[in-house]
């Protein structure tokens, strides 16, 4: 497999982004945040996972976000 040095998502797991904004945020600010039901409407791990894996748009927002929790960091 090939290093991406550049890359700040590489080798990371969708299911530890959510794992970690969620720790960090919580569901309700994330989901106010990115207004998407998976965040608001009764969220879990399993059912947001589940969206975003068929939900290029919506994962691309939660990679934003998690791009921006990582320089605060």
């Amino acid at each position: 497999m090939e290093s991406q040095p550049n890359n700040p998502l590489h080798g990371v797991k969708l299911e530890q982004i959510l794992i970690d904004l969620e720790a960090h945020y919580g569901w309700e600010a994330m989901g106010e945040k990115i207004n998407i039901r998976c965040f608001t409407d009764g969220p879990t791990l399993k059912s947001s996972l589940k969206f975003l894996r068929r939900t290029p748009w919506a994962r691309t927002k939660v990679e934003n976000l998690y791009l921006k929790f990582l320089k605060t960091k």
